[in-house]
């Protein structure tokens, strides 16, 4: 495998934390330095229920158990009809053959200043920070940068990548990547940039390296690596580009501002970070960390306005980067309302590059991590989305009309409309095990997994609100108050949430949340079962009859994360001693055969972080394998999952430097270069020059 001799760890190695300071400040505004901004007192189901007492005595009191052995329970209750809930998988017993798509020698964790692969595979760097991506762009130059040239060039930090085939081969594709936020200490040389002084061109230059590219990509069915073309439908957005506001809070006194009295257009998205590609080939893609950007929330002084900041993470005189010195609308004191026009899941349209993006108001507001679909029962779209905060929530929609099939421009208009009337839910988990069996260690309880049931709760559909207190209207745009009001569950960093399609079960990443079972702070509970949870957990779960629609689901805990020597980690069930070590799940994407591939963000084992793969059903369930590792100080997002090719991003190389001036990666052009984020392509080497398949030998 490619990785550097000399430069492997000792396989478990420590060290506190994950993140670099420098990733902390400018990415998510130094979230987890700050309390969380949920202190509602909302009580966490299982607290309340605490006198459920074991599966089979739910299932006495009259839950449906599911046919399969160590499967999932299914309770009743649904927004369409409700037939039997099919089986879930088994539990996993021991190592046998390789499921397909697996196959390979796994990465051993390392700290090389490259992306280090299996053995047997080829790499290339498909796009870089800078390079070229409509028509006029300049060569990049990272000591002469510019607005203009930026607003033509790949931006910066990219996360999600998407890839729409345009093709039966996949040889043609649009790639899509959003470009979440901007490192101005690292983006210029630190001669000419002074965090307290930045000039305007330096902020015009951010807001432009801000949100998403659309890029052509030619995939080489002979030797593999997928490059960037020029096109016509090659695109930038950026926090200059138009947005339409849809949808009930489209128009909302809380949404308009000076510049826009009308509160149903946006000047750009920021802090995107994951997203998903829709069945009707457009991309949603959710507005994070928006909070940061925003100065002097400390001058509010109405308390109900300063508590719903607060709730957003809005606090504070000056913002880092300084923009409300160059622009009024980063100033909360000038334009009250226009946080509120940001934590939005916002749609693209990659097939026509003249198209207005649009946000989604129906689907609320809050740090969305990313969304994405499954097609109901009986043809409705539900969108499932996380919301990327210490103790926040798990979120669904529902359209009310149905989807129509097809990629056609009528099709694309017509299921992007369904986004826009249906019904928003927030979930709330309960655990079948005896409250003194989560104590907080992450010890299994007596039946072995962490599971239960799950209800989603309504919160409002089109402008009828179900939460009392709150007009539809306060629901959308403060959709995190009207969740506590409702007594969701409180998750540890609810991240990537996508449905598997061939087991049709939805997956979710929790991060982690060191926070949880501390003094103040709710404890531990069987869906977020370890006090001090550094390296985070993946959910699994069932909606009852396997319909989105459902209001009734069943869950259970796939992996929770860490050292595999540790007590508190657990594989689905599989052997722990022949598993890959993995810290702070973010994204998750699947490949055709079902198998759950897992990027990770801030590994807190001491090692780089990378990409890992795990079947989720069979003997092999829980088998987790390291596919590839990222740079120093980067994070591995994105991921996509073909035959043929495995594309992520790589954000953030080098971020633990404190700044530009003593680069601690040269990724990905080497020798004495400043680190640049770029999106890198994987494939198999096949015999005689031709390319095999991922994770077949």
């Amino acid at each position: 495998m490619s990785v550097e001799p000399g430069r492997l760890l000792p396989l478990f190695a420590h060290h506190p934390g994950g993140r670099s300071p420098i990733t902390c400040e400018y990415r998510c505004g130094n979230a987890c330095a700050h309390e969380a901004p949920n202190e509602s007192g909302n009580a966490y189901f299982g607290d309340v229920v605490k006198d459920v007492v074991s599966r089979r005595g739910a299932l006495k009191a009259g839950a449906v158990m599911a046919a399969a052995a160590g499967g999932f329970a299914a309770l009743s209750g649904s927004a369409a009809a409700e037939p039997a809930t099919p089986a879930a998988p088994g539990v996993a017993g021991g190592a046998g053959r390789s499921v397909p798509g697996t196959d390979f020698d796994p990465v051993p964790p390392n700290t090389a200043d490259a992306v280090t692969i299996p053995d047997g595979y080829a790499q290339s760097v498909v796009i870089r920070w800078g390079d070229p991506v409509v028509p006029g762009a300049p060569k990049f130059d990272f000591t002469k940068q510019t607005a203009a040239a930026q607003e033509k060039q790949f931006g910066y930090n990219n996360d999600f990548t998407g890839l729409i085939p345009q093709d039966p081969l996949g040889i043609r594709n649009l790639l899509v990547v959003n470009h979440e936020y901007t490192t101005e200490v690292h983006m210029f040389p630190a001669d000419q940039y002074d965090p307290d002084n930045p000039t305007e061109e330096q902020a015009r230059i951010a807001w432009a390296a801000h949100g998403l590219s659309v890029v052509q990509t030619f995939r080489d069915p002979v030797g593999g690596a997928l490059r960037a073309v020029p096109s016509p439908y090659n695109r930038r957005i950026t926090l200059n580009t138009p947005f339409e506001v849809r949808g009930p809070a489209a128009g909302s006194k809380f949404l308009k501002t000076s510049a826009d009295p009308t509160g149903k257009k946006v000047f750009g998205t920021q802090n995107n970070c994951s997203g998903g590609v829709t069945p009707w080939g457009t991309v949603l893609s959710g507005e994070e960390n928006f909070n940061q950007y925003f100065a002097n929330a400390d001058s509010v002084t109405d308390p109900v306005a300063k508590a719903r900041q607060a709730r957003y993470g809005l606090k504070g005189t000056a913002s880092t980067r300084k923009w409300e010195r160059f622009d009024k609308r980063w100033d909360i004191a000038q334009e009250p309302n226009e946080p509120n026009r940001f934590g939005w899941v916002v749609e693209i349209d990659p097939n026509d590059p003249n198209s207005t993006p649009i946000k989604h108001t129906h689907l609320g507001r809050f740090k969305h991590e990313a969304a994405n679909i499954k097609i109901t029962a009986d043809g409705r779209v539900a969108v499932y989305s996380g919301d990327d905060e210490r103790f926040d929530y798990i979120y669904k929609y529902v359209s009310k009309g149905k989807y129509k099939k097809g990629k056609s421009a009528h099709a694309r208009r017509h299921n992007s409309a369904l986004l826009d009337d249906g019904t928003l839910y927030v979930a709330r988990f309960t655990g079948d095990s005896p409250a003194a069996e989560i104590d907080g260690s992450g010890k299994l309880p007596a039946d072995g997994e962490f599971d239960g049931t799950g209800e989603w709760i309504p919160l409002a559909s089109g402008n009828q609100s179900f939460v009392d207190g709150f007009t539809a209207e306060e629901v959308y745009v403060f959709t995190r108050l009207a969740a506590d009001k409702a007594g969701a569950t409180k998750m540890d960093r609810p991240e990537d949430i996508e449905p598997n399609p061939v087991n049709g079960r939805i997956y979710a990443a929790l991060t982690n949340n060191t926070d949880r079972g501390a003094t103040g702070k709710a404890g531990a509970d069987e869906a977020n079962p370890r006090n001090r949870n550094k390296n985070g957990h993946v959910l699994e779960w069932e909606e009852a009859n396997g319909d989105a629609a459902s209001t009734k689901f069943s869950w259970r805990l796939l992996l929770v994360c860490g050292d595999p020597k540790a007590a508190d980690t657990y594989f689905g069930g599989f052997p722990k001693d022949q598993v890959s070590p993995i810290s702070c799940p973010d994204n998750v994407a699947f490949d055709r055969h079902g198998n759950l591939w897992i990027s990770t963000d801030g590994n807190a084992l001491g090692a780089n972080d990378g990409l890992f793969s795990v079947p989720v059903t069979g003997p092999e369930r829980g088998h987790v394998k390291q596919f590839l590792s990222v740079p120093v100080g980067a994070e591995t997002c994105g991921p996509v999952i073909t035959d043929h090719l495995v594309l992520v991003a790589v954000q953030h190389p080098g971020e633990d430097a404190p700044s530009s001036a003593n680069p601690t990666s040269h990724w990905p052009d080497g020798g004495a270069s400043q680190p640049r984020p770029s999106i890198v392509s994987v494939w198999k080497k096949g015999r005689w020059g031709t390319v095999g398949q991922i994770g077949r030998r």
